[in-house]
């Protein structure tokens, strides 16, 4: 679809060196991470195509690869909604995002034993509930610092500090989601997903790349709504402090 060879190379360079300056100047966030998620992403979508390519036609091997993904899925995620707390607690909501929704798939017969199919699709679930797990994460932990004095209100009322940091972060919790319910409802006309472009090209009919894609977009939205739910409830429960901040908290 593109046209490939040193302009390319070039056009990315230029590229990346015009968004950690927009990264730098305008959002006051140091260059070199910009920088640095380009080199990583450059290096590891080369050293995953070979992986991926070895694992072609070992089908229960990409279980570990998949393991692998939610490790760093979990590590990523932890890392930014508690960089001083219980980071490891990322896993719970990616987990229960992912887990029964490929169950079901599995059980059905939709998603076979192959290892290209469950790297692909696994992989924009876990990448799904560790990006919704950040950001429902991330604001529900700000929200409930900003409104603080909200919170202690109500547990002076008699609320439980549960129920009275539920009131704060429920509303806020399922912003997170928002990106996939407007992906899912504009495909197709603002956006036409690269799974079903690929299919399309490789000569697949177009009905069946377009119930493929469907059943990708509509299995995110429960992954996603379901590790926002879980990441809400968590917070609400003070999980990813540490034991002595609990206590303080």
């Amino acid at each position: 679809m593109l046209n490939l060879g040193p302009n390319a190379w070039i056009l990315l360079l230029v590229l990346l060196a015009l968004a950690a300056v927009l990264w730098r100047a305008v959002l006051q966030r140091p260059a070199v991470q910009m920088l640095v998620a380009g080199a990583r992403a450059l290096v590891q979508l080369a050293v995953v195509a070979l992986v991926i390519a070895w694992l072609a036609d070992r089908g229960v091997w990409a279980f570990a690869f998949v393991g692998l993904m939610f490790a760093v899925g979990t590590w990523t995620s932890g890392r930014r909604v508690a960089p001083e707390g219980r980071w490891w607690v990322a896993a719970v909501p990616i987990a229960a995002g992912v887990a029964p929704v490929a169950a079901l798939m599995f059980a059905v017969g939709v998603l076979p034993l192959n290892a290209l199919a469950i790297i692909a699709v696994l992989g924009q679930q876990i990448g799904g509930a560790m990006s919704t797990t950040t950001l429902s994460g991330r604001r529900i932990r700000d929200e409930l610092s900003l409104r603080h004095d909200e919170v202690e209100g109500a547990v002076a009322l008699g609320f439980d500090w549960r129920v009275a940091r539920a009131m704060v972060a429920r509303p806020v919790a399922g912003e997170a989601v928002l990106p996939s319910v407007d992906q899912t409802r504009t495909a197709g006309l603002v956006t036409l997903p690269g799974a079903f472009v690929g299919m399309i090209l490789g000569g697949a009919a177009p009905l069946d790349a377009g119930l493929i894609q469907l059943l990708v977009l509509i299995s995110l939205l429960v992954v996603n709504s379901t590790a926002a739910s879980v990441t809400m409830w968590l917070s609400c429960r003070a999980a990813w402090l540490r034991p002595a901040a609990k206590a303080a908290a």
